[in-house]
């Protein structure tokens, strides 16, 4: 992925006023390539097309990645250092130092936007950013956005009640169900309780309900589903899977199935 064409258009939004672009009004026409617009593509050859495709793809969720970042990290009003660290690694271990540095300036500058523009007309874009995003993304690539808005709640060491319902809303608007939040959050815990929040059942769930949660997990989070975005993107969604996978056996062994 090109990621200085993807500052570049962050960058030259931001620099030349139109801060619009932040959060809905510039969303439709980078997803233009999300969507392979076939009249743009119409001259490049089918390789080629594939390739403008998935760097689309990425592009238009990396996008996305930073507005919904920067809008969870300010969610509870306070700037968490391990929250922003938590971004600045995922584009440090994949883009490089340059990137992380850029992607720093591009978060905070956000936040400059939001304070100028107030709380009011910062929910409506970020409402207008989501439908977009809601619009251009397959379910699997949205799924994806959460799980890592979720790591980022989760990087201080506690989620606070106003970054839950801050993702929830986003969760909402994507046009998910809230369930996933907690499925998310509790990714990485150790207890049956935990476990059976990751699949979205509860305890007295039928031994083929759990089944069934099971499967539908893997088949919406498998790694498979967003090759397009990169082999950093499908290394964090195998690491869910795992997580996933040892929840499901958390319980199996609790109940003796196999």
């Amino acid at each position: 992925m090109a990621y200085g064409k993807w500052i570049g258009a962050w960058i030259g939004a931001m620099s030349g006023g139109v801060l619009g672009a932040l959060a809905g009004f510039a969303l439709g026409s980078l997803f233009d390539s999300y969507t392979n617009n076939a009249d743009e593509t119409a001259n490049n050859t089918r390789g080629g097309n594939r390739q403008n495709s998935e760097e689309g793809a990425r592009n238009g969720f990396l996008f996305s990645l930073m507005v919904l970042s920067a809008h969870i990290i300010q969610a509870d009003g306070k700037i968490m250092h391990s929250e922003m660290e938590t971004v600045r690694r995922f584009l440090r271990n994949n883009f490089g130092e340059e990137a992380a540095i850029q992607g720093d300036i591009i978060i905070k500058r956000i936040f400059e936007y939001r304070k100028q523009q107030g709380e009011i007309t910062w929910q409506r874009q970020i409402e207008q950013a989501c439908m977009e995003m809601r619009r251009a993304m397959p379910e699997e690539h949205r799924l994806q956005l959460l799980v890592f808005l979720a790591e980022v709640a989760k990087a201080d060491g506690k989620v606070d009640a106003i970054e839950i319902d801050a993702m929830r809303r986003i969760t909402l608007l994507l046009g998910l169900n809230t369930s996933v939040v907690d499925q998310l959050l509790s990714l990485g815990g150790n207890s049956i309780e935990d476990a059976y929040r990751v699949l979205g059942i509860t305890p007295d769930a039928t031994d083929e309900e759990i089944r069934r949660a099971y499967r539908n997990l893997v088949r919406k989070h498998h790694p498979d589903r967003v090759a397009t975005l990169g082999s950093d993107i499908v290394e964090a969604s195998k690491k869910k899977m795992q997580e996933i996978n040892e929840a499901k056996e958390r319980i199996f062994k609790a109940r003796g199935l196999k």
